[in-house]
């Protein structure tokens, strides 16, 4: 059985050999190698510190890992610095965003679950913590949870979401979905949240990429003004009738133009029940699915 120095040792080693000094590790691979340098090496022996003085031997690893993630963090930075220069020079197209993205997290985690993208998103979007929430929240409305990024860039894919498109994200939390959508598709896109801490952070951020076309707009999705939306998502924000109160708007919307409603979460069961809206796919979405509903146009009745 190894000791715990032969342990340590190893992981800085693998670390090393993942991404050497002066190697151009992408941001995945540093990822990668500051998530494995964090678990196996730091924690652990801060772990072990806190229970006993560490020998010379495992503080000298410990200095060295400290210095090895110093190096990565910095590495993994200049990636995130340069992408973020990119975006807000406004020279690339959304394919081209798409592509950079796509070259900088690597492949798909886990199906339904958050990867090495959304390590890349929340370092872009980062504009320090939000405020201390200041509105009150009803019994149905649910904590704010992110949207996986994978799952929104399915959403612009399922959705079909175009540039002269209206999307609008009902309970939009910190805003990542709204940044993500109005970048990658060029669609005008809204964020409709009743939390002003959650406002003004994305506000913030949209700022600091300079993020055309994104709208943040403080109200209850009941009552926020919807014209000309052309898409409308939700991450399970809402439950019960307070749901009900907004599919009753959304139906409204649908009345008079073409609309699209997508659901990621445990509102899609919901959603599939709805009359008046009719399923992208005859089958049943899972929860870990992007979910795409078309509104059943007048005069074409209620699907069963």
């Amino acid at each position: 059985m190894l000791s715990i120095r032969q342990e340590v040792q190893h992981a800085i080693a693998t670390v090393e050999l993942a991404a050497p000094p002066g190697a151009r590790a992408g941001f995945a691979e540093l990822a990668a190698a500051i998530d494995l340098l964090e678990v196996h090496v730091l924690d652990r022996l801060r772990y072990l510190e806190e229970r006993a003085s560490l020998p010379a031997d495992l503080q000298a690893l410990g200095a060295h890992a400290a210095a090895l993630h110093r190096r990565l963090e910095a590495a993994s930075g200049r990636i995130l610095r340069g992408l973020r220069r990119q975006i807000r020079s406004g020279r690339h197209t959304p394919e081209q965003l798409r592509h950079a993205f796509a070259g900088h997290a690597g492949p798909p985690g886990r199906q339904g679950g958050y990867d090495t993208l959304d390590l890349l998103v929340g370092g872009l979007l980062g504009a320090g913590a939000p405020s201390e929430e200041r509105a009150v929240r009803e019994p149905e409305m649910v904590s704010y949870q992110p949207t996986p990024a994978r799952a929104i860039l399915t959403l612009i894919e399922r959705a079909n979401i175009r540039p002269d498109d209206t999307f609008y994200d009902l309970g939009s939390g910190l805003g990542q979905v709204v940044i993500l959508v109005a970048l990658l598709s060029g669609a005008r896109a809204r964020g409709v949240e009743i939390e002003p801490a959650y406002c003004e952070y994305v506000e913030r951020c949209a700022r600091r990429l300079n993020v055309p076309g994104v709208q943040f707009i403080r109200a209850d999705a009941r009552e926020a003004r919807l014209a000309e939306g052309t898409v409308f998502f939700m991450y399970a924000p809402f439950r019960g009738g307070l749901l009900q109160q907004v599919l009753k708007r959304l139906q409204a919307e649908a009345m008079d133009r073409h609309i699209r409603v997508c659901t990621y979460g445990p509102c899609t069961a919901e959603m599939a029940r709805v009359s008046w809206l009719s399923p992208r796919d005859r089958r049943d979405p899972g929860e870990h699915e992007v979910a795409v509903f078309h509104g059943v146009p007048p005069g074409r009745g209620e699907h069963a």
